[in-house]
């Protein structure tokens, strides 16, 4: 998973040349417009440091933006974006980033607070806030704040869910203009995503999972599914160990009950990560399920 620091400026202007070598002459290089990238945006603080997210612009926009919860066990870490974005566009035939910009949405590298110092509860609460934060300053960033997407693997996937979940219209009554402001997305994509996290927690493995047994229900996206949940999808491995393809079977039956719109989409050689066919096929649904989801309205 990718990250970054605090509030500049950086356009990512790599020029792509292509040199045609005719007999006597030779053409004009022509550059290839790179997406820009706005780091360190900065959307809260607690415990005295900055919450922070990346802005990823394709050239064009089309209005829409996936909010990415950069997060593994729940660790959210910091990453120079400009190499992601690198490795992202010379892979768009089966990176997911690079086929999400490829197809001209913004891409948003949500951080939250980290463990081991913080916990699970913490995490959710920080996702829901870059939302709110999000939909705020949407404007700024050319952003349509009806039309966000949420996407994230693992702990990742569990924050997309109870993005997808859990939403609110925010607290008129909040002196903060960002509280005042909904958390909701208008669709998901989880990969492998722990949806039940009570027979985890004090799991030694994942110290954010190390806090009171009674707030599991709350950070449990399988607990909180209801009719106005956002589209999820969910793709999973069928030999992952970690997180047990069960999670994804429950929530999608769960989703399905209520009339979400929801796929559920299994490798049967998979584990806990995809790669090469099966990276490829997730990352082509992946940017199908939010093209469906996030279209305009018009």
């Amino acid at each position: 998973m990718r990250k970054s620091p605090c509030l500049h400026l950086i356009t990512a202007c790599a020029a792509l040349l292509l040199v045609a070598r005719p007999t006597h002459a030779q053409t004009t290089p022509a550059p290839t417009i790179v997406p820009t990238i706005v780091p360190d945006v900065i959307y809260g603080h607690k415990a005295g440091m900055a919450l922070t997210y990346d802005v990823i612009k394709p050239a064009k926009p089309n209005g829409a933006a996936i909010l990415f919860m950069v997060s593994g066990g729940w660790v959210s870490g910091w990453a120079d974006p400009a190499p992601l974005l690198a490795g992202a566009i010379a892979a768009k035939d089966h990176n997911a980033f690079g086929m999400l910009l490829d197809r001209n949405f913004t891409l948003i590298l949500v951080r939250h607070g980290s463990s081991p110092y913080f916990k699970v509860p913490d995490a959710v609460s920080d996702v829901r806030r870059a939302v709110r934060h999000v939909r705020h300053t949407a404007a700024t960033h050319g952003i349509d704040p009806d039309r966000l997407g949420a996407f994230g693997g693992s702990a990742g996937g569990h924050l997309a869910l109870m993005l997808g979940t859990t939403p609110d219209n925010g607290n008129p009554a909040a002196t903060d203009p960002v509280e005042k402001v909904s958390n909701r997305v208008a669709a998901v994509t989880a990969y492998y995503p722990p949806t039940d996290l009570s027979k985890y927690i004090n799991a030694p493995r994942f110290p954010a999972l190390h806090f009171p047994a009674a707030q599991s229900h709350s950070v449990s996206p399988i607990k909180h599914v209801s009719p106005d949940d956002a589209p999820s999808l969910l793709i999973h491995g069928e030999k992952d160990t970690l997180v047990r393809l069960s999670h994804s079977q429950k929530i999608h039956a769960a989703l399905q009950k209520t009339g979400v719109p929801t796929q559920l989409i299994t490798f049967p050689n998979a584990g806990h990560s995809f790669t090469g066919p099966d990276e490829k096929a997730a990352s082509t649904a992946l940017v199908a399920w939010f093209e469906k989801h996030l279209k305009p309205k018009n």
